[in-house]
């Protein structure tokens, strides 16, 4: 059964796709104007005049070929009908747009993300290869010299080898966190010059076919002062439990504890803030989600991070992460650098 087919099947009305990134999972279209109309046994796709050829030629579904105003046309073309809607992605003026024109609007939340949270050999087998060059591209970083260069010029180092091994574009803006500056788990890469003996966070992905990696290594530049070489320690083995919480029937929840347990009983719970991981697909943040509040039941198919990390103000952070994908009887890591502390010059 195809995913339109599926959407369908489990659909109250005919559902209204607007996120571009859920119209280019159901029909293989990227475009930044578009919307695909879900019901039984029939699917049409709407685009405007730049995109009208591209969604043609993947001979998924009929077309139709509108102005550039979308939600206008739909309003026309769909009016008095009841149509279900996704309430995260339709905006409250669309939303409005659609209503004045007679169209019965119901909510829905999360259809074709649940559909994409379980990947097909096909998106496996390109989130392997994006993975892969993050593996290449951390390799390669290991031997780099970090000391005396600012994080944006090792940032912008990462990005370049990513597009030179063949990346589409990396998922993300690289991190690259140095000293005090790692314990910020969003840091944005600065002028910053990298010193010896302090920790630098890496976080970086890129895009492969058009689904993400993401991985994090901590890095070494030299002798650690005893509290930094302890919070490594403590989230590399916090880092393990939690990959072991991976597997099918198990929940965010479940998993995300695994891994805090391990760092709250070393006395710093508190300097660990954001969830455990999230889904990677598509979209490098997608379901499901481990962290406290996630009641996501994982299942084979599921690719996920695990990705605890310490922040200590004024001294620095780390941050270990692998990318896995969920199997019968637990997980598999994508991402296979080593984890241990990286020492670099």
């Amino acid at each position: 059964m195809s995913r339109l087919e599926r959407l369908a099947s489990a659909a109250e009305a005919p559902l209204l796709v607007t996120s571009a990134i859920n119209v280019r999972y159901l029909t293989g279209l990227e475009s930044s104007n578009a919307a695909v109309l879900v019901e039984p046994g029939a699917a049409t796709l709407y685009t405007d005049f730049r995109y009208a050829e591209a969604a043609a030629a993947l001979d998924v579904v009929p077309v139709v070929e509108t102005g550039r105003y979308l939600v206008q046309e739909l309003s026309v073309l769909l009016a008095g009908r009841r149509l279900a809607f996704e309430g995260e992605h339709l905006s409250f003026a669309d939303h409005a747009r659609l209503a004045a024109a007679g169209i019965e609007l119901v909510a829905t939340y999360g259809a074709v993300e649940g559909l994409r949270a379980v990947k097909d050999a096909g998106e496996l087998e390109a989130i392997r290869r994006a993975a892969a060059l993050a593996d290449a591209v951390f390799e390669e970083l290991s031997a780099e010299r970090f000391t005396g260069r600012s994080e944006r010029e090792l940032a912008w180092h990462v990005e370049r080898r990513f597009r030179e091994l063949g990346a589409e574009s990396v998922s993300f803006g690289v991190v690259v966190a140095s000293g005090p500056n790692g314990a910020l788990p969003h840091a944005h890469p600065g002028d910053r010059r990298i010193a010896a003996g302090e920790l630098v966070v890496v976080d970086a992905g890129c895009v492969v076919d058009g689904y993400c990696s993401d991985c994090t290594r901590t890095y070494a530049t030299g002798e650690l002062s005893p509290e930094l070489a302890d919070a490594y320690a403590t989230c590399l083995a916090a880092q393990l439990e939690g990959l072991a919480a991976v597997r099918p029937g198990s929940t965010g929840a479940e998993a995300d504890a695994a891994a805090r347990d391990v760092i709250a009983a070393a006395g710093l719970g508190e300097r660990f803030g954001h969830g455990l991981g999230h889904g990677v697909g598509l979209a490098v943040h997608e379901r499901p989600t481990l962290r406290p509040e996630s009641a996501d039941v994982l299942e084979p198919g599921n690719v996920v991070t695990v990705e605890p990390g310490i922040y200590l103000p004024g001294a620095g952070g780390v941050r270990i992460e692998d990318l896995v994908v969920v199997t019968d009887s637990g997980c598999e890591r994508l991402t296979r650098t080593a984890k241990e502390p990286a020492l670099v010059e």
